[in-house]
């Protein structure tokens, strides 16, 4: 199956079209800082002749893929093997110093949900890795098998706001001591068993567990919170960014920064704004986007979705 088969990218139309007023002199550079299968990049390489793409991911096999998609593009395309809080150093790297457009599209790819063998889906029996990077040490076996039970009822509040994480975390930990929880199928069973009847009706109850996992093996919040004041930073003057997240938690870090940001710094009072207490940032939506009900029904991975998007009106002193 062609990769595009594979992978329906997220608000595209809406993402070009806000990142579109940044993009028209020739060679201006587009970061896709969570590259996937490459699904925007194609498209925004299509649109935009002059344009220069850096895209970044650090899943070895997404870069893989992206790179024979967007081969026909040839030097106007760079990929890096990095995660997107190093943004800076792959920008030195290639030598690139103004960035006019910045995307990501956050969260767990459709090449890692589809892929059984990546452990993301509590769907599918699968090895509890849950790496985004193949090369990285840490797994979601290695959480289960030496986290204590404190640290596990941590993260199943923090990570996936679950309210079941005390009698979740204890039971795996029970578990653990009768043999090892290598497969996703064993979570699951364990976490179906610890649950009351009347909360299962209101969805699976591995969801939120296997969602905390996930982001503790990969760092993602505590990566991402560093990341956006990176991204803000790497923007040239007129620059802008586009930002789609799927979870309250990456949403939450996202809409802070930007906010703090896009606000003057000016104290309370002050009859006059001056230069230095203008904002950086303009914001481009009204709050957060939805995806439209037609997207969320022709790709139904969209329904959690909520966009983002400023402008750079200022550089930082």
């Amino acid at each position: 199956m062609a990769t595009r088969d594979l992978h329906t990218p997220v608000m595209l139309e809406r993402t070009i079209e806000l990142l579109s007023p940044a993009l028209q002199a020739e060679g201006a550079v587009l970061v896709d800082a969570t590259l996937g299968m490459g699904g925007h990049a194609e498209a925004f390489l299509a649109r935009f002749p002059g344009l220069v793409l850096v895209g970044l991911d650090r899943d070895t096999e997404a870069l893989r893929l992206a790179g024979e998609r967007l081969a026909p593009f040839g030097d106007r395309v760079h990929l890096v093997h990095a995660v997107y809080d190093t943004m800076r150093n792959a920008l030195d790297s290639l030598g690139i110093t103004g960035v006019q457009g910045i995307l990501f599209d956050l969260g767990v790819s459709s090449l890692q949900l589809d892929r059984v063998d990546r452990g993301f889906s509590y769907s599918k029996d699968a090895p509890l890795d849950m790496r985004m990077d193949a090369t990285s040490p840490l797994t979601a076996e290695i959480v289960l098998a030496t986290y204590s039970e404190s640290e596990l009822r941590r993260i199943f509040y923090e990570y996936g706001e679950e309210k079941l994480a005390p009698r979740y975390a204890s039971k795996i930990v029970q578990a653990r001591e009768l043999a090892p929880l290598t497969r996703s199928a064993q979570l699951v069973d364990i976490i179906v068993a610890a649950t009351p009847a009347a909360v299962q009706r209101a969805g699976h109850p591995a969801k939120r567990v296997f969602q905390a996992l996930r982001i503790e093996v990969n760092s993602e919040l505590s990566v991402l919170a560093r990341a956006i004041p990176a991204a803000v930073d790497a923007l040239d003057l007129g620059g802008r960014m586009v930002v789609l997240a799927y979870q309250s938690l990456e949403d939450r870090i996202v809409k802070r920064v930007l906010q703090s940001r896009s606000s003057s710094t000016a104290p309370a009072g002050l009859p006059v704004e001056l230069p230095e207490h203008r904002p950086e940032l303009r914001l481009l939506v009204r709050g957060a986007e939805l995806a439209s009900e037609d997207e969320k029904s022709n790709n139904p991975r969209s329904a959690p979705v909520r966009l983002r998007a400023v402008e750079k009106v200022k550089v930082a002193a």
